[in-house]
């Protein structure tokens, strides 16, 4: 037991609370396995739940209409922080099945696996490599299957997506987080393409799906993903005379019952090939995507849909909650729409969020037309929020938000005579209301007034959160006596002293090889649209004919405060992407991703983006992202592009008028 734990349970204990279950495992830690996987940096289980911090969710934006009831969840920010508020969500009872059983029935995940991974296809489609290897990269994982785990159902089941570079590792691990005993397959996706002559290895032609169920009674739901029989080859794999009715129908004669007893029946070799072959663990019918598959939405790793929903079907009914924490193109968020499941998809890209914000606005299109109609959902923030909405919040909503946003327990008190709002590791918390006292500040004062008050009965520590133009000093804490005060500012992230861990944002990539790179993001931030100056116009490249359109970023300069070092490019240093909708509907007010240029090759082309004068509509919507997750919007008219050679003139703070509209809309 940590001492901060040995705190937290007196003061449970001296204010008479109910103590929860999760404290057994505290007070009394199981015995260590039999063998375990150790390495440096290994977290214990109960540390890992209790500090990571539960990000509150805030909406941007409702799709498909407004209704009451469950909304289908796109989350954009890091999902083990996500995944902390899914927990609490599950535990208040928000997180339910159509039946009514809380959790998450299904997690597919497909984590980022490779180094170098190559494709098969052109050079663009080497898709990643990770930054996160040996250690480091099996406690990302590790973290985040102890959340999946506490976020599945009773019955629920996951799969883990692996090939042959990390599979072995991640094994022990889910042995380890979900039981030995839970252990259900390893699935082998055996998929054919191109044969490469080497003499150093085999070729590798398989990825691995790890399949755990939460526990024994978890099923499969096998009806649902037979394979059809080819009836030729069922016919000769009966082994038996096949007899024809005067109708022509063809039949053999089965058996049923014990040896001792068996009773022979007629059964028609229809029924035999309808039927269907029971699905073993060793899946080669699916195919590999292709970089010309109508089904590729020009997001790297993508996976076919036929994969995931033969996983979706077998592991999940009508209504049920199926969730993918590293979202990617969004191939679980469709299977999940068109089977008719509630689903939740998380991922820390903003490639990924709008990749999978076009493919769920077509998927009316892609699955029947105007018959099928897709459920709502809504897209949130976690860990970055536009702070301008959260300054419109009743007080009461407000000061809610600031208690989760630090992780802190909402527990109203007294302790000498001053009010609090709530409980940080047993330590009173008071969130400030700078509103309420006309704008007043947070001074050295004020804290002295509290201490005089209250003094040793705050305990070491007390937490005061507010704005962060609210508090007149810069000091981390004041020391009085032998109490110390932190301060908890917002919008900045977290305390070093408290957490151990400079904030780190939720870093974009600048070029394709670094779209899945993993990423451990602790803390939040506040939205700060990046100031954005550009210049728009036609030129032709050396020796071509056909003219082309092109947006040049002259300045792109990100406002988010960090402790992290940027490699120096010029002014436009935090560029990360430039995403484009080449004809943007302004009555639909929805971005539908057509293209994507990254920092890295626009910074080759000398800060340019440039791109076919054909594919220009009536209007361009082009979002420039930042290495942080800000985004700068402008809508710029066709015939903004007309000038050859002459780019029209620079223009300033459109962006920042954009994305502000664009908060606050719903669908």
């Amino acid at each position: 037991m940590t001492p901060d734990q040995r705190e937290k349970l007196i003061h449970l204990l001296q204010a008479g609370e109910e103590i929860s279950p999760e404290w057994a495992r505290v007070m009394f830690p199981p015995e260590k396995r039999e063998y375990e996987l150790v390495y440096h940096g290994k977290e214990r289980e109960e540390d890992i739940i209790a500090n990571t911090i539960a990000v509150p969710l805030q909406p941007v934006r409702s799709f498909n209409g407004q209704s009451e009831g469950w909304h289908n969840k796109l989350i954009f920010g890091d999902n083990l922080q996500t995944m902390k508020r899914l927990l609490e969500m599950k535990k208040a009872g928000e997180l339910c099945n159509a039946d009514g059983s809380p959790g998450v029935r299904l997690v597919y995940i497909d984590p980022p696996f490779a180094t170098m991974k190559e494709f098969h296809g052109s050079e663009d489609q080497k898709a990643y490599q990770d930054k996160i290897i040996g250690a480091q990269f099996i406690e990302f994982m590790r973290k985040r299957l102890i959340l999946l785990r506490e976020l599945l159902a009773d019955d629920g089941a996951i799969y883990v997506h692996l090939d042959w570079k990390k599979v072995h590792y991640i094994k022990v691990v889910m042995d380890e987080v979900f039981g030995q005993n839970n252990f259900r397959n390893d699935i082998t996706w055996h998929y054919p393409g191109r044969e490469m002559h080497i003499s150093s290895k085999f070729n590798a032609k398989h990825d691995t799906l790890l399949f755990y169920a939460k526990s024994p009674m978890t099923r499969i739901r096998m009806d649902q993903v037979v394979i059809p029989y080819d009836r030729d080859e069922r016919l000769k794999g009966l082994r038996r005379k096949v007899h024809t009715d005067e109708d022509g129908r063809e039949w053999v004669w089965e058996t049923r019952g014990q040896a001792a007893g068996q009773e022979a029946y007629k059964r028609y070799v229809d029924d035999i090939v309808e039927q269907g072959k029971p699905l073993s663990d060793v899946w080669s019918d699916l195919q590999f995507l292709r970089g010309n598959h109508p089904e590729r939405t020009g997001y790297p790793t993508q996976k076919p849909a036929a994969l995931v929903e033969r996983v979706v079907k077998a592991s999940s009914a009508l209504g049920d909650i199926v969730l993918d924490a590293f979202a990617g193109s969004g191939t679980t968020c469709a299977v999940a729409e068109k089977l008719g499941r509630r689903w939740i998809g998380i991922d820390c890209g903003k490639l990924a969020v709008y990749t999978i914000q076009k493919r769920l606005l077509n998927l009316k299109e892609e699955v029947g037309g105007e018959k099928f109609s897709t459920a709502p959902y809504t897209l949130y923030n976690a860990g970055l929020y536009d702070f301008s909405r959260l300054r419109e919040l009743p007080w009461e909503e407000w000061r809610r938000f600031a208690l989760t946003l630090f992780g802190c327990r909402e527990e109203k008190h007294t302790r000498g005579g001053i009010q609090f709002d709530g409980t940080l590791k047993a330590c009173p918390v008071q969130v400030f209301d700078y509103r309420q006292h006309g704008g007043a500040m947070v001074t050295e004062e004020t804290l002295g007034s509290i201490h005089e008050a209250a003094g040793s009965r705050i305990g070491s520590r007390m937490f005061i959160i507010a704005p962060a133009l609210a508090f007149d000093f810069q000091q981390d804490y004041i020391q009085l006596g032998d109490v110390r005060y932190y301060a908890l500012r917002i919008p900045y992230s977290i305390i070093h002293e408290l957490h151990q861990k400079d904030f780190m944002a939720l870093k974009q990539p600048i070029d394709e090889l670094a779209v899945n790179d993993t990423v451990d993001a602790v803390g939040f931030d506040f939205i700060r649209t990046p100031d954005l100056e550009y210049k728009t116009g036609r030129c032709r490249r050396s020796g071509e004919l056909l003219e082309e359109a092109f947006i040049s970023i002259e300045r792109f300069h990100s406002e988010a405060v960090v402790r992290e070092p940027v490699k120096k490019r010029g002014n436009r240093e935090t560029l990360s992407m430039v995403m484009l909708d080449y004809d943007y509907n302004v009555e639909e007010d929805v971005f539908s991703l057509d293209d994507v240029f990254y920092a890295g090759e626009i910074e080759a082309a000398n800060w340019r983006v440039q791109f076919p004068v054909e594919r220009l509509g009536q209007r361009v919507m082009a979002v420039f992202v930042d290495i942080y997750g800000n985004e700068a919007r402008v809508l710029i008219p066709a015939g903004e592009f007309a000038a050859t050679e002459r780019p029209s003139r620079a223009r300033k703070g459109r962006a920042v008028k954009a994305v502000q509209q664009d908060a606050v809309r719903k669908s």
